[in-house]
C-alpha cells in the first residue's frame, strides 16, 4: 500500500509518463489517421471523470445512510468529487483539441461541448463551496446529486459532429483494446490523484 506522499507522486508521474507513451504509440485508422490516439485518450480521461464523479456520489450515500462513519466517508466523497473535477478541467481543453484537428475548428453549439462544460463550471464552484464549508451531510448529499446529475444529463445529450460511441462503433478489436488499456491507466491516475487529495484534507 503507498502511505507516503512522496511514493504516491512517484507513482502519479510515472502512470502518466505510461499513459503519454501508450497513446504514442497507440493505433492510427484510416479516416482518422493518428488522430485517433488523442481522441482515444480523450474518450478513456471523460470516462474516468465520470467514474471518479459517481464513486463520490455513491461514497457520499454511503455517507447518508451512515451516519457513524460519515466523517471518513464525507472526506473520501470530497477527494473523490475533486479527482472527478481535475480530469474534467483537463478534458475540455482536450476536447477543444480534438474538435479542432477533427472538425477542422471549434463547434460550441455541440451539445457535447455544452453539458460537459456546464457541468465542469458548476463542478468548480460545488467543489470549492464544500471545500470551504466542510459539512459532513452537505458534502455527501451534494456529491451524490451532483453525480446522478452528470450522469443523466450526459445520458440524454444529443449529438451533432460527435459520433455516436466512436470507438466501439467501429468494431475494432484492437482500437477497443487500445480504449480499454487507456482507460485503466486513466483510472489509476485517478485512484492515486484521490488518495493525494484524501491526505491533504
Amino acid at each position: 500500500m503507498l502511505k507516503s506522499a512522496r511514493a504516491l507522486w512517484i507513482a502519479l508521474f510515472g502512470l502518466v509518463i505510461l499513459t503519454g507513451l501508450v497513446t504514442f504509440f497507440g493505433p492510427a485508422e484510416r479516416s482518422l489517421g493518428a488522430n485517433l490516439r488523442l481522441v482515444t485518450l480523450h474518450g478513456a480521461w471523460v470516462w474516468a471523470g465520470k467514474a471518479a464523479f459517481a464513486i463520490s456520489g455513491l461514497t457520499g450515500l454511503a455517507g447518508l445512510v451512515s451516519k457513524k462513519g460519515r466523517a471518513l466517508l464525507a472526506g473520501w466523497s470530497l477527494a473523490l468529487g475533486r479527482t472527478g473535477l481535475v480530469f474534467w478541467l483537463t478534458y475540455l481543453p482536450m476536447s477543444l483539441l480534438v474538435m479542432q484537428l477533427n472538425w477542422g475548428g471549434l463547434f460550441f453549439a455541440e451539445p457535447r461541448w455544452q453539458v460537459p462544460f456546464a457541468f465542469g463550471v458548476a463542478a468548480v464552484l460545488l467543489q470549492a463551496g464544500l471545500s470551504v464549508l466542510r459539512i459532513d451531510w452537505l458534502t455527501c448529499g451534494s456529491n451524490l446529486a451532483f453525480g446522478i446529475a452528470l450522469w443523466a444529463a450526459l445520458g440524454n445529450a444529443t449529438n451533432v459532429l460527435h459520433p455516436e460511441s466512436p470507438i466501439f462503433s467501429g468494431g475494432s478489436a484492437r482500437i477497443e483494446f487500445f480504449f480499454g488499456a487507456l482507460l485503466l491507466l486513466s483510472l489509476a491516475i485517478g485512484a492515486v490523484i484521490s488518495l493525494l487529495l484524501r491526505r491533504k484534507s
